[in-house]
């Protein structure tokens, strides 16, 4: 089994509110960019052999040294992100399928994971390729902790409350077959429908094929607004990931 990973690091951060220029992906979270965290659980996990980064071209260098100070030797290439999320994962796509079609071999897997997700451990990467070979398609996520409600027609008010047992919040990195997700991309590109996340372009245009669920915790969280990095110092510190963080070549 091969797998390859996709890393989004395009996003502005607008509710980060940082300022121009300003990436939320090189915040520092226990003294280290939080997509430094993010990369070296890639590197160490044993399934993963390629690495590829959609980010803005102004931080291309920036991931470029990073990548030769800390050897992250799984990184295959850093690409310039696209106008939505959704495009930046497919110009990662169109760089695989030009190296398939220069060596005639790919990955059986590609996952895609947030850049701002600094928390996912080597073994949860490793447990959901092993899912994704058996069922084709494997997503993390976590239970919610609040009850969560529908709008009514009146936005002013509640609708009906949905059985919170049936409802799960998910996360990433979301993991596919590698025919399967290049020909969703594909398809969404030519019908020019933007999903929500990955999982959900699956959904649409292969509805026949079923998401296998893998439970993570709440350590895979978001890093999105000023009041989760602190959170993440807290996470950072109960996870004791000292021992497994970024360390100079």
């Amino acid at each position: 089994m091969s797998a390859s990973a996709i890393i989004a690091a395009s996003g502005i951060g607008k509710r980060m509110q940082l300022g121009d220029g300003q990436s939320k992906q090189l915040l520092e979270i226990g003294g280290y960019p939080v997509i430094c965290h993010t990369l070296k659980a890639f590197q160490n996990a044993s399934t993963i052999q390629a690495v590829y980064i959609a980010t803005r071209v102004e931080n291309i260098e920036n991931l470029q040294s990073m990548a030769r100070q800390y050897g992250f030797s799984k990184i295959r290439a850093i690409i310039e992100g696209g106008k939505e999320r959704q495009d930046s994962i497919r110009n990662c796509i169109r760089f695989i399928e030009n190296e398939i079609a220069a060596s005639g071999a790919g990955p059986d897997i590609i996952m895609v994971h947030d850049g701002a997700r600094p928390f996912i451990r080597p073994s949860e990467i490793d447990n959901i390729s092993r899912l994704t070979m058996e069922y084709g398609a494997c997503v993390p996520a976590t239970k919610p902790k609040d009850t969560i409600k529908f709008i009514a027609s009146d936005p002013g008010f509640f609708g009906e409350t949905p059985d919170r047992s049936r409802l799960l919040q998910v996360q990433t990195p979301q993991s596919f077959r590698a025919g399967l997700l290049v020909q969703a991309h594909e398809q969404g590109e030519m019908e020019q429908w933007y999903g929500t996340d990955d999982a959900s372009l699956v959904e649409r245009f292969f509805p026949e094929q079923r998401i296998r669920i893998y439970e993570t915790g709440y350590h895979n969280m978001k890093i999105t607004t000023p009041e989760d990095v602190e959170v993440a110092e807290a996470i950072y510190r109960r996870l004791n990931v000292a021992e497994e963080t970024c360390s100079e070549k």
